[in-house]
């Protein structure tokens, strides 16, 4: 009988974070291209990572998904991320903690996409 020794991929991910990692840039054109559609799907994917990152529910799929079709949903959405998905990031990355809470409130009212762009970047940090 042989044994056969299968490397687990998310060996060296803390939590087993689900690997979503896409350049900001990209998040800007596919967002464009699809007229904001994209936005519905990186919401949910960023809702895993961060309830991953927090080893609890932080934003919940269905609110996710509420996020990208109302505004004030979408702002609340951002709040979630500033106040409680990225401090656990940074803490997990060894970064300096910072709020940016109102920064990704005050984008995610005017230009959505930039505000994700941002995100994007710090949760790209984590697979580094």
């Amino acid at each position: 009988m042989e044994v056969i020794d299968t490397p687990n991929p998310n060996w060296n991910r803390p939590n087993n974070i689900p690997e979503f990692k896409v350049d900001p840039i990209l998040v800007l054109v596919f967002s464009i291209l699809t007229c904001g559609l994209y936005l519905i799907y990186w919401n949910i994917k960023v809702a895993e990572v961060f309830n991953a990152v927090a080893e609890r529910e932080i934003i919940s799929t269905p609110l996710a998904v509420f996020s990208g079709c109302c505004l004030p949903v979408h702002i609340y959405f951002y709040y979630l991320i500033g106040k409680e998905g990225l401090p656990k990031v940074y803490r997990l990355t060894g970064e300096l903690q910072k709020d940016e809470s109102t920064l990704l409130i005050v984008l995610g009212f005017l230009f959505p996409m930039a505000a994700a762009m941002i995100v994007q970047a710090d949760i790209n940090r984590l697979y580094k």
